[in-house]
């Protein structure tokens, strides 16, 4: 059964559209649609756009709409129809050693070895399903269910930018120092953050990652 989606008041100059309370494939291609379509509109009245896993965060300027009359302006676009996939969403090939302190046991758990958790992994292009949480961050997914397995129940206090990690169906890369309750697989030269560029993100939600197996 479908979950209806909510429109939510965030204090007096923000709205959460939210298409589903936990992660799945059809929500996060609905958020990552909506705020397109939004986007797009271009009302002058909204200040900002955001798209998370299932849902879109939109700040406004209450001089000059109240949450009423935007509401109704959301409803609106929500009745817009979904486009399929087009050449707006680009392909990124990503190069990646999996030499992470975790690929180890994470393969075990999935009963598999090294070689066949690679292969696995790298499949098929994996959707991006979201960017935030730090700068430059970056969700991947969703890989098939054989390939899920849950956070780690200790934190790593701390991983390096171009950090590969994995977990609850997801592969993720960060940009910057950060703790994380992910396993680590992996890492890259790639970095999805750059201060001195405009914009300072080249990799964006609906887009795809191509991971490349390389060996240093």
């Amino acid at each position: 059964m479908n979950n209806p989606t909510q429109i939510i008041a965030l204090g007096e100059s923000a709205i959460l559209v939210r298409f589903a309370k936990k992660l799945n494939e059809q929500a996060n291609k609905k958020a990552i649609e909506f705020a397109a379509i939004l986007k797009r509109q271009n009302h002058a009245e909204i200040k900002e756009i955001t798209a998370s896993l299932v849902s879109v965060m939109v700040k406004y300027d209450n001089q000059k709409i109240s949450f009423f009359n935007l509401s109704g302006l959301i409803r609106l676009a929500l009745c817009q129809p979904q486009e399929k996939e087009k050449n707006i969403y680009k392909i990124h090939k990503v190069k990646m050693s999996f030499d992470g302190k975790d690929l180890a046991g994470v393969a075990d758990s999935l009963s598999l070895n090294i070689e066949q958790f690679i292969a696995a992994h790298n499949k098929k292009p994996l959707r991006v399903l979201a960017t935030g949480f730090a700068p430059g961050f970056i969700y991947c997914g969703m890989h098939k269910k054989q390939l899920f397995i849950d956070r780690r129940q200790k934190l790593h206090k701390q991983v390096p930018k171009g950090t590969v990690i994995f977990a609850a169906g997801q592969t993720a890369i960060t940009s910057s120092p950060i703790p994380t309750g992910w396993h680590i697989i992996g890492h890259t030269d790639f970095s999805n953050f750059d201060l001195n560029k405009n914009p300072p993100t080249l990799i964006n939600a609906g887009d795809k990652i191509e991971f490349m197996s390389i060996k240093k």
